[in-house]
């Protein structure tokens, strides 16, 4: 019964991970500047949960953040997917 019961347990922790929301549409929205003068575009991603969530571009795009978090990435996509599972 324990084994069952903690089997039952794994695969529904297993398969939140599977079904966390994807990025279904990723929007610019606007470009901005730190108060140091730093320059950054923010763009908006719809998740398949239904959810809009923030990711920012600075380096002229050649690092991307969720939100304005040091959780960088030099990848879209993956910032992307990243700010969904959130």
């Amino acid at each position: 019964m324990k084994t069952s019961y903690l089997l039952g347990i794994s695969v529904i922790a297993l398969g939140s991970k599977v079904f966390a929301a994807q990025p279904t549409d990723i929007n610019y929205c606007a470009k901005g500047k730190t108060a140091l003068g730093t320059p950054y575009s923010t763009y908006t991603v719809r998740c398949s949960d239904g959810k809009k969530r923030e990711i920012t571009a600075w380096d002229n795009r050649k690092k991307w953040c969720v939100n304005t978090s040091t959780n960088c990435t030099s990848d879209q996509l993956k910032t992307a997917k990243q700010a969904c599972s959130k």
